[in-house]
């Protein structure tokens, strides 16, 4: 990992009316790690990545993106920059094909930039390439369902389209919001390798999980949130060690 921080959150604040959502949390994600977000409902974890990709604003605070603030950027200038994420819930082109839900990102000016995937040419047949990204992340490409319509793809297969989508951006950072959340066991043992082959690839995984036996296979680091406050972090082994996590979480969470 290097030195410098990929991404760097200082002091970002939040509130809904009266309700503080989020209260000066600062944390920092080196290149390269998976770095997890774990807490209770209503803790502010997925808040705090709309913060950050630009999909709500901030009451207060900085974040830096390899050196360079981008704090109130649009979320499509953030992607662009190299930052991609998931929904926890899904948000498929439900009347497109699964591969032709790739075709947007595809077409986005950071693609464009970044020359294409590998065996795609300078662009490459996007249709080829969709298809292409779909197996690396767990499609059979020889089956119908990359051509099946998104609204009739289970569950897992839709999380996986998640990603696809945000693998098709060439992201330097991937937000994964509940990846595991809905999945059958056998689902998420067929998740893990894709996570692990995505970080050994380079890329920083920053993840919100209730899943926290599968999230703590793979997290480099964790974070903790309860109301909005950051009350720990560290290595998994640390962090769920802490007596004020087992509190907020972990004491309903069988580990």
């Amino acid at each position: 990992m290097s030195e410098e921080p990929i991404l760097s959150v200082k002091g970002i604040s939040k509130s809904f009316g009266g309700l503080k959502a989020l209260m000066d949390v600062s944390f920092d994600v080196q290149r390269g790690e998976v770095f997890g977000i774990i807490g209770p409902n209503g803790s502010g974890k997925t808040t705090i990545i709309n913060c950050i990709t630009g999909f709500i604003s901030t009451l207060a605070g900085q974040v830096y993106f390899k050196g360079k603030e981008i704090t109130g950027w649009k979320p499509h200038k953030i992607a662009d920059a190299g930052i991609a994420r998931t929904f926890q819930i899904m948000r498929p082109y439900y009347s497109l094909p699964a591969y032709k839900n790739l075709i947007i990102p595809l077409w986005s000016p950071r693609a464009r930039k970044t020359g294409g995937w590998r065996g795609g040419g300078k662009h490459g047949d996007r249709d080829t390439v969709a298809v292409d990204i779909l197996e690396e992340i767990g499609f059979e490409r020889d089956s119908r369902v990359p051509y099946k319509l998104s609204s009739t793809l289970p569950t897992g297969y839709q999380k996986r389209l998640e990603l696809a989508r945000c693998m098709a951006l060439r992201p330097e950072i991937i937000f994964c919001d509940e990846v595991f959340s809905g999945l059958s066991m056998s689902e998420i043992a067929g998740m893990l390798p894709l996570i692990e082959k995505m970080r050994d690839e380079g890329i920083t995984l920053i993840m919100v999980e209730h899943r926290l036996r599968e999230l703590f296979r793979v997290a480099t680091r964790v974070m903790a949130l309860n109301f909005g406050e950051k009350i720990t972090e560290g290595e998994p082994s640390f962090v769920i060690e802490d007596k004020r996590v087992r509190e907020a979480y972990l004491g309903t969470e069988e580990v």
